[in-house]
């Protein structure tokens, strides 16, 4: 459940900032996984395709680095590293 509620603030996230860019859609997403994050990068993808169903970052092609740094700082944390929005001609 704690993996659902993370990647639900991430879809939120992702849906705020297409929006205030004037995007129709969220195409692509770089996503930094910690090493004590609990998700492998095939869990987070299922957990994302079910999140992001009905918004903008659906069908969004997912880039995900895993770090095996048990000593990172960030080891539990998932991290949006970048983003590509499909932008309508002369908006953004």
């Amino acid at each position: 459940m704690h993996e659902t509620g993370i990647v639900r603030n991430l879809v939120r996230q992702l849906e705020t900032a297409a929006r205030e860019s004037g995007a129709v859609r969220v195409s692509g997403v770089d996503v930094w996984l910690g090493a004590l994050s609990q998700f492998s990068p095939e869990h987070f993808r299922e957990h994302f395709a079910d999140e992001a169903c009905g918004t903008l970052a659906e069908g969004a092609v997912l880039r995900i680095e895993v770090s095996h740094d048990l000593r990172d700082p960030h080891a539990q944390d998932v991290m949006m590293t970048g983003l590509e929005f499909d932008v309508p001609d002369g908006q953004g």
